[in-house]
């Protein structure tokens, strides 16, 4: 069985790949990448492949295809269906999809093009898998170090319970399903095994690092404005500040703890993470 990645030298297409290579042997895993030199350090074969113009031929002899979500946010749910249509025109038998937890319900933003995608998957005739991947711990510490920097972690999440889990997690889950039969037609939502709110992050800064880092909860377009003044796009700093809006409402909380069923140990602590990254 050979399995296909795409994204795979994205963050987390690297740790797929990484996980997969524990499983199964390097010669059947292939990395599907814009650029292919820039997969040389994978240790496995790269094949040229763009999500706007995916070309069937780069699907011969796969069977399963993850496909990770591309970056492009509004452009998504097209570039993904074009990469759907290639893998039926291969007559490829078999796809898993990254999209978001609770899709279906979720109040962010970015929910409308996973779902268009899921219901594109489903509508194909392959056998799928859906993981609706929950938040990565890693989208809030990447900010610790600015937050250390100004004495303050600042946000519009409220006291929303955020359950997220270490990407590293979640590409271990992807190759736990792309090595299995199991899985067929399921939705499996994933999230991380404990929750937290932005203040309780703030107050783990602050035991980690010995300083004083309180969180600062802010208005929506407060805190779009303030992360457009860090020289974030205006576009996107109004989406990250709505993302923290959906967390005040729950969208990014979970507790079935499905995610460490699948990898059969628990997700990694929000202070394991926050140490790595500090």
């Amino acid at each position: 069985m050979k399995i296909g990645v795409t994204g795979a030298t994205g963050q987390l297409g690297r740790l797929v790949i990484a996980s997969l290579k524990t499983k199964v042997a390097a010669e059947n895993i292939v990395a599907l990448v814009r650029n292919p030199e820039k997969a040389n350090d994978l240790g496995v074969e790269a094949r040229a492949f763009d999500y706007e113009a995916p070309d069937a031929k780069a699907f011969e002899g796969i069977d399963k295809l993850l496909l990770i979500s591309g970056n492009e946010i509004g452009q998504r749910a097209r570039q993904h269906t074009n990469v759907i249509e290639a893998a039926k025109a291969a007559e490829l038998k078999e796809i898993v999809y990254t999209s978001l937890l609770k899709a279906d319900s979720s109040t962010l933003n970015l929910a409308a093009e996973h779902l268009a995608t899921e219901e594109a998957i489903k509508s194909s005739g392959m056998v799928y898998t859906i993981l609706r991947n929950g938040w990565y711990t890693e989208n809030y510490t990447g900010s610790v170090k600015g937050a250390v920097g100004a004495g303050a972690f600042i946000g519009s999440a409220g006291n929303g319970k955020i359950a997220s889990a270490a990407r590293a997690d979640y590409a271990e889950a992807a190759a736990v399903v792309l090595c299995s039969n199991d899985f067929a037609g399921q939705t499996l939502e994933l999230s991380g095994d404990s929750a937290y709110t932005l203040s309780e992050l703030a107050a783990e800064i602050s035991k980690q690092t010995g300083k004083n880092i309180p969180y600062n909860d802010l208005p929506e377009a407060e805190y779009a404005k303030i992360l457009a003044g860090f020289g974030i796009p205006e576009g996107f700093a109004q989406a990250i500040a709505s993302w923290d809006v959906s967390a005040s409402k729950g969208d990014l909380y979970d507790d079935a703890k499905v995610l460490s069923k699948l990898i059969g140990h628990p997700t990694t602590s929000l202070a394991s993470v926050l140490a790595a990254s500090l």
